[in-house]
């Protein structure tokens, strides 16, 4: 798939002093798209928006393409093949115009499938390359594939990450990493006033995807000390994946399907409904770099109560703008969530904190360092291309 987003378009979040920052600029973004609207198919897409109201002309190449002809996602071993060969089509089409790639990058086989084919492909071309690197498995995924993954890093002219953790991360093999932080829609997912009185049936949820790394079974676990105590509270759980039947099980032998809810994947529109009508968002990841969903809790001043795991503590503050706890720690999760349910002055202190937060991750604050991070990459590229000429 090859989109193509240009100036001018409409944004709540664009101010006119960044309308036309980006004006001219032709820019190969390489990412995946929803559906399903994971949390870099949300950023691929909001950010060629975002690109395209700042005045760049975005030739969007999406690694997620649906399978032409579609039988042929249903055929193991083959099914592959039918999304790579076009997409490598598509990154040699548009590398005949770009002035430069950006390319959203994940750790495993979404690396050696996707990244380091476009980051060749650019070099062959002679253009520049923006790695966008994220995912709270990138030490090991480094640590394993290194020898693999080194080519390719040196090929390219700039790498940035969402978090401190991941910059950290890439120090330790000895490459520079600029923080550009993900960009949260503070329209979408808006700030509200809390009721100061006590909430004796609090809605509680759950926005990450059913997946192992997320282990939603101790956030049940941990909803089910909390239901003891208030028995009128109630969850849902907002995602989708291969966990389901057995989160589904464990709900029914726990008792609790009278006060579990499973919504499947919601679309960004539900899902920021679903924030506005939460009292207590919970994440119990195992394994986590930056974690949207925390972010737009925070935005919608839902409080947080999270696993202390990978960026997490690099992206908030335990005491200041939520709870942090332990991984695979029902126990500990639970008492936090009661803290939060039970005190009314220390939620709406973390409100305050969070808004405050979050407010850093809008368009017209991420966009201004982006900017930077092309422009030292443009620069840096004529000046290499006029060193070699004259050699």
């Amino acid at each position: 798939m090859n989109e193509k987003f240009a100036a001018p378009m409409t944004d709540a979040d664009t101010t006119s002093t960044d309308a036309f920052l980006f004006s001219g600029l032709r820019i190969g973004l390489v990412g995946p798209l929803p559906p399903p609207s994971g949390g870099m198919a949300n950023q691929t897409r909001q950010l060629a928006e975002l690109l395209g109201t700042a005045g760049a002309l975005v030739t969007l190449i999406q690694v997620n393409a649906p399978y032409t002809p579609a039988w042929a996602g249903k055929i193991k071993g083959v099914r592959a093949l039918f999304r790579l060969l076009p997409y490598l089509a598509h990154l040699w089409q548009a590398s005949q115009t770009v002035d430069l790639f950006h390319i959203m990058a994940n750790s495993g086989w979404s690396w050696h499938l996707y990244a380091a084919p476009a980051i060749w492909i650019a070099w062959l071309r002679g253009k520049p390359v923006v790695i966008n690197y994220r995912g709270g498995e990138a030490a090991n995924f480094l640590s394993r594939s290194w020898l693999w993954v080194k080519p390719s890093l040196k090929r390219t002219q700039a790498i940035i990450v969402p978090s401190g953790f991941l910059r950290h991360v890439f120090e330790e093999f000895g490459v520079e990493a600029k923080i550009v932080p993900n960009i949260i829609n503070l329209e979408r997912f808006s700030w509200r006033s809390r009721s100061v009185k006590k909430n004796t049936a609090p809605h509680i949820i759950v926005t990450r995807n059913l997946e192992p790394i997320y282990d939603v079974a101790t956030a049940i676990r941990a909803f089910l000390r909390v239901s003891s105590k208030i028995p009128a509270a109630n969850l849902t759980i907002a995602g989708s994946g291969p966990e389901r039947d057995s989160l589904e099980k464990l709900v029914a032998e726990l008792d609790l399907l009278d006060r579990v809810r499973f919504t499947g994947r919601l679309e960004n529109e539900a899902m920021a409904a679903l924030y506005q009508q939460a009292d207590l968002m919970v994440n119990s990841s195992l394994i986590d770099n930056m974690p949207n969903s925390v972010l737009e809790a925070l935005a919608s001043n839902v409080p947080v109560v999270s696993t202390n795991v990978g960026g997490v503590p690099f992206l908030v503050e335990h005491g200041h703008h939520a709870l942090l706890v332990p991984p695979q720690d029902p126990d500990a999760m639970a008492s936090a969530m009661l803290v939060l349910l039970e005190n009314a002055d220390m939620t709406r202190q973390f409100g305050e904190n969070g808004l405050e937060l979050v407010c850093q991750y809008a368009w017209p604050q991420v966009c201004g360092k982006l900017f930077a991070v092309y422009q030292d990459v443009l620069n840096k590229h004529v000046t290499d291309t006029v060193t070699s000429q004259h050699r």
